[in-house]
């Protein structure tokens, strides 16, 4: 479950595309979108100096992704992204002048939206953010979820306005058929998987999660050596890849995707040298990441600019959960849920392995950094794997803050 990166594409420079999406000049963009939104700080990253003198490290910080925007995920920033601009380019046709975030309050501007409608599919945190967003400036959103979709994701969505569609079949198959039934309705899909002929609505929701690695650079005092992210189809680890890459070049950190070994999607694309449709099996704890076939947007990035591939099996996904929930030393515990602490499991279970250690080059001068994507999006789920709920636990953190 271990490998590295071969494609004859590796280390190669992004096409031109993807390195104006995920460059420089996306990620100013995304600030800008940031300062039109509410509660749009950025998020805390978060030393862990106990934790990296315990696994042997130099280093370890995490960003701290569960207290994005409101949403408690790193998903916030890409679907809400992608519906603001698509309103905007709308908005700016209509009007035939450049319209932008500053002009989204303005009545004319919220009549356009409001006769847009935007659909996606969802795990939960994609489909909130679409909510959001269409909430946002007034337009209409209709989300599809899975039957794997637990009643308090599905809750999280609605809240936000949305009509609620159930499909029975698997979150690949629900994003087939969110995109059949937009496309027969006239509506915006905004995905945040890619596939031949989509390719730019989903590069602006990974234009939109640039922000985190944007964020990262200026509150590290070093660039890390290492990063280890999390995939599902390969959004997030795609858009923090290509802009490290973009803004750091050959000296670029040590990147590692990791998945849920029941869902290894890139892995089994990493082998192949190609985009990679696997079987669907055991769902696993990880929901988040339960995909089954990566973005074609992702994939031609992470083939560039990954240099190893991992998954992780259940038991290490909670572990990791119960590592942040209960630190040691003067660490401060972080809420992460089932899927968010995937990147730390990855670390855990590369340390654990000499040959993996010693091919990623990891030892105890590594600067690490780590993205928790969400915190507790499913509270039940939380408690039942960590003993404790995310309020105590998050109490925990304050009073190491404040102490």
């Amino acid at each position: 479950m271990f490998l590295l990166n071969t494609h004859p594409d590796h280390n190669a420079s992004l096409l031109p595309v993807d390195a104006e999406v995920l460059g420089a000049d996306g990620a100013l963009e995304v600030r800008r979108f940031l300062e039109f939104r509410e509660n749009a700080a950025a998020t805390p990253l978060v030393a862990l100096p106990a934790l990296a003198d315990a696994l042997g490290v130099g280093v370890i910080h995490v960003k701290d992704e569960g207290q994005r925007l409101g949403l408690g995920s790193f998903k916030a920033l890409g679907g809400s992204y992608a519906v603001v601009r698509l309103v905007l380019e709308q908005a700016s046709r209509h009007f035939e002048c450049d319209v932008g975030f500053s002009d989204l309050n303005r009545p004319s501007l919220r009549a356009v939206a409001a006769k847009m409608t935007f659909a996606c599919a969802t795990d939960g945190n994609h489909g909130r953010s679409v909510a959001q967003g269409a909430q946002l400036v007034g337009a209409r959103s209709v989300i599809f979820v899975h039957g794997g979709v637990s009643g308090e994701r599905v809750a999280a969505i609605a809240r936000f306005g949305a009509e609620m569609v159930r499909f029975d079949g698997t979150y690949d198959e629900t994003v087939a058929e969110a995109a059949r039934v937009a496309e027969r309705e006239g509506w915006s899909i905004v995905s945040d998987t890619s596939w031949p002929g989509y390719e730019r609505i989903p590069g602006l929701v990974m234009q939109g999660y640039t922000a985190i690695a944007d964020e990262a650079l200026d509150q590290l005092d070093r660039p890390p050596t290492h990063i280890f992210v999390q995939a599902g189809v390969g959004g997030i680890a795609a858009a923090l890849a290509g802009h490290f890459a973009e803004m750091l070049g050959e000296h670029r950190p040590n990147f590692v995707v990791v998945e849920p070994a029941r869902a290894a999607c890139i892995l089994a694309s990493a082998r192949t040298g190609r985009v990679t449709r696997i079987d669907h099996g055991e769902p696993t704890v990880m929901a988040m990441l339960e995909c089954y076939e990566p973005s074609l947007v992702a994939w031609r990035v992470l083939s560039r600019v990954t240099d190893a591939f991992m998954a992780v099996e259940e038991e290490d996904a909670v572990a990791a959960m119960n590592r942040l929930a209960r630190p040691a030393g003067d660490d401060r515990a972080i809420v992460s849920g089932e899927s968010g602490c995937v990147g730390l499991a990855g670390l855990m279970r590369a340390l654990a392995e000499p040959e993996w250690k010693a091919a990623l080059r990891l030892d105890a001068s590594s600067r690490i950094l780590l993205i928790n994507t969400e915190g507790a999006t499913d509270p039940g789920l939380y408690e039942q794997l960590v003993g404790s709920s995310p309020a105590s636990v998050a109490g925990r953190a304050r009073e190491v803050t404040s102490a």
